[in-house]
């Protein structure tokens, strides 16, 4: 059976131009850190990806910190720090902070003390986007990096994180974006690399795939990519409506990621959703990937005000630049297919 991969925001199929960058780099011998000729063509490749980076987030290259993920790019601004923050903010900084910003029910957050405050730029889950305000301590811009136009310098934010791994880069590797002079406190430390923020030799391998994944990231944005993806977006649910009108579209009516659909089904569990479609070919998700797979009602969407049953009932269906119309009708008729079947037996 042929698989149809829906689950872009849980993670991204590797990129061509990554996977020939980090297949370059697998023939670098050097250590980063060293001084002789293959120690300097190592760190080329770091310092290489670091401005691709840079450039395709708005950003100084001194300020582009690498680490193993967004989630030590999170507990590297945040540990420490007394930041407020909602709800829904991805597991990786709700962690670090007490929840206690408020959401409205399309999942947007107010903020009125942005120097104390973290704020995501778009959630994983219902795509939802915000609005955030100048002077924002940090930002969790993971998955709107590389869908949405932003750049760091003109953002006003104290720091940004984002990951390889949802723009078409490889797992593993991630940044941390703080001008110099930042106050953060070190968790890994050793010999010095990263500028004394994070120790440890470089992911030259993983890192050369970022850099390469960020340009094309960034050329795909410019090129208008994503609003093909939109309109993709709108199609599937349209179609889901039009056949199923009892559904709920989470956070329709704000803005929202181009490619993200976050869809209640009354009285169908969103993981029996997930098993059926994944025997169906299709890849979807029940919400954020980050839970050791595990799936449980979402704390997202009760903060937006969902109830328990419906919190429990939703899934995640994420497009990609890859994705065709013709994809996205399947998956509309195997899923709708399916809810008619459970409604009828139910009935």
């Amino acid at each position: 059976m042929s698989r149809t991969y829906l689950d872009f925001n849980g993670t991204t199929p590797l990129r061509p131009e990554a996977r020939a960058a980090m297949i370059a780099a697998m023939d670098v011998v050097g250590n980063p850190s060293s001084v002789h000729a293959e120690g300097r063509k190592a760190k080329a490749i770091v310092e290489r990806a670091r401005a691709q980076i840079a450039a395709a987030m708005g950003a100084g290259e001194a300020d582009v910190i690498f680490t193993s993920g967004a989630t030590e790019a999170a507990a590297l601004a945040l540990s420490g720090r007394d930041l407020q923050g909602a709800a829904v903010e991805h597991e990786a900084v709700a962690a670090w902070i007490d929840p206690v910003l408020p959401v409205d029910s399309l999942g947007r957050v107010s903020v009125a003390e942005p120097e104390n405050a973290t704020l995501q730029l778009a959630n994983s889950e219902t795509g939802v986007v915000q609005d955030l305000p100048g002077g924002l301590a940090v930002s969790d811009v993971t998955q709107g990096f590389g869908k949405l136009p932003f750049a760091f310098s003109w953002s006003g934010l104290g720091m940004a994180l984002a990951s390889a791994h949802k723009i078409g880069g490889p797992k593993g590797t991630g940044v941390l974006v703080m001008p110099r002079g930042t106050d953060v406190v070190p968790m890994i430390r050793g010999g010095g690399q990263e500028m004394g923020w994070r120790a440890g030799t470089e992911n030259v391998i993983a890192i050369a795939g970022f850099g390469a994944a960020a340009e094309a990231a960034a050329r795909d944005l410019a090129d208008g990519i994503w609003d093909r993806v939109a309109q993709l977006r709108n199609i599937l649910e349209e179609a889901i409506e039009d056949r199923c009108p009892q559904t709920i579209f989470v956070g329709k009516g704000a803005t929202r990621l181009p490619n993200t659909t976050c869809v209640i089904a009354p009285g169908w569990k969103g993981e029996t959703q997930v098993m059926a479609m994944d025997l169906a070919g299709f890849a979807i998700s029940a919400g954020s990937a980050c839970s050791s797979g595990k799936v449980r009602e979402s704390r997202v969407l009760r903060a937006m005000g969902h109830d328990p049953d419906h919190s429990g009932q939703a899934i995640r269906v994420s497009l990609g630049p890859t994705t065709t119309e013709d994809e996205v009708m399947r998956f509309v008729r195997a899923w709708t297919s399916s809810y008619d079947k459970l409604r009828t037996r139910v009935a």
